[in-house]
């Protein structure tokens, strides 16, 4: 009885080598095919002749196996023909590391995102009126900080909340950067505003809600200006991509990847930081990461512990929003940071950084 199991195994073997054998010799023809439709310019995918094929087997099948278990196996060999056919190069990403395996690294007047040291960027949740932007952005550029956000264009979840200043709130946030040496990264919603705003801001904002408005992504990525963009509310890494695609699709490679938080089931933070996101889009991508702990986590109790977890992790830099006297902001007062919490947040994460290289 072993003997001759013993000689079945030994034909199974010598089948499936056989069956090996030829689906590989299938695979070599199939990319001749996949050569010659693509000098034609004919689509790879061809459902007549999937059809035809699926016809001949269920014609020729004699068993044991049924026809749709045969029929479902060859699809699978399609499908993986079809994979073979594709141009490796031409189907990677330009954001991917596949096109670009150097790390892309922006620079906003002198400040290098990406460059492997931690950046900063703070400011209020919205331009208030230039007094307000003033007293942040003096504390700003008292720690050595040359990078100030502010909303100038508010995309608010209720139609009676607070809108923003608009081209007025660019012009303060312009008017205090220049005083302070700073650069200016703000939100713009419209397309049709990127041109006007390219007199007033350093980079430009693609909020969450907007990272799949794909006229104003091609609108960011046919200037010469890096854009932050931030991951949708329920966006998945590879949706996040392909919003920067669309942006360095269009001749912008200075983009600056922002992890939010995204929109679970989980209500202790306002959304939940995705810090695994990080690493994932540093390998995946060749683009700056920055992560936003104010929206992530909408506590600001959780926000030197999300800023230490995001700049542990490898992230390029580290945004949150600071007021003078949050309790009368017109937007995310509980969020944001008044002027002496600021200071005791850089101050922590400045002497971590001071400890960590002391020790290199």
């Amino acid at each position: 009885m072993s003997n001759e199991l013993d000689v079945l195994r030994t034909q199974m073997d010598d089948v499936t080598l056989k069956i090996l054998k030829l689906l590989n010799e299938r695979g070599d023809i199939a990319q001749q095919i996949g050569k010659l439709k693509e000098m034609q310019g004919v689509k790879r995918f061809d459902p007549v002749r999937e059809r035809e094929l699926l016809d001949l087997i269920a014609a020729h099948n004699d068993g044991p196996f049924e026809t749709s278990t045969v029929q479902h196996i060859f699809k699978q060999v399609f499908k993986a023909s079809l994979e073979l056919q594709k141009d490796d190069n031409r189907k990677a990403l330009l954001v991917s590391r596949k096109k670009k395996p150097e790390d892309t690294i922006v620079n906003v007047k002198g400040e290098k995102i990406g460059d492997g040291n931690p950046h900063f960027i703070m400011g209020p949740c919205a331009v208030e009126s230039y007094e307000q932007v003033k007293q942040v952005a003096e504390v700003i550029a008292g720690k050595g900080l040359t990078l100030i956000r502010g909303g100038a264009y508010k995309p608010r979840t209720s139609p009676y909340d607070f809108q923003g200043l608009g081209l007025e709130g660019l012009k303060i946030l312009r008017k205090v950067a220049d005083e302070h040496q700073l650069a200016v990264v703000s939100e713009i919603l419209n397309p049709n505003d990127i041109e006007t705003a390219l007199d007033y801001v350093d980079v430009i904002q693609i909020g969450a809600r907007n990272m799949q408005n794909f006229d104003l992504l091609r609108a960011a990525g046919s200037v010469n200006k890096p854009v932050l963009l931030k991951r949708g509310l329920a966006a998945t890494i590879e949706e996040f991509m392909y919003a920067a695609e669309y942006i360095l699709a269009q001749g912008n490679s200075q983009i600056i990847l922002c992890e939010r938080g995204i929109r679970t089931y989980e209500r202790a933070t306002r959304n939940t930081l995705d810090i695994s996101a990080v690493p994932i889009l540093k390998k995946e991508t060749h683009l700056p990461v920055v992560v936003d702990v104010t929206h992530s986590t909408g506590r600001k109790d959780l926000l030197l512990p999300a800023a230490k977890a995001a700049m542990a992790i490898g992230a390029d830099a580290v945004m949150a929003e600071v007021h003078p006297d949050p309790a009368v902001a017109l937007s995310d007062s509980a969020q944001q940071m008044d002027i002496p919490e600021f200071h005791e947040f850089m101050d922590a994460l400045l002497s971590k950084e001071k400890l960590k290289y002391s020790h290199q």
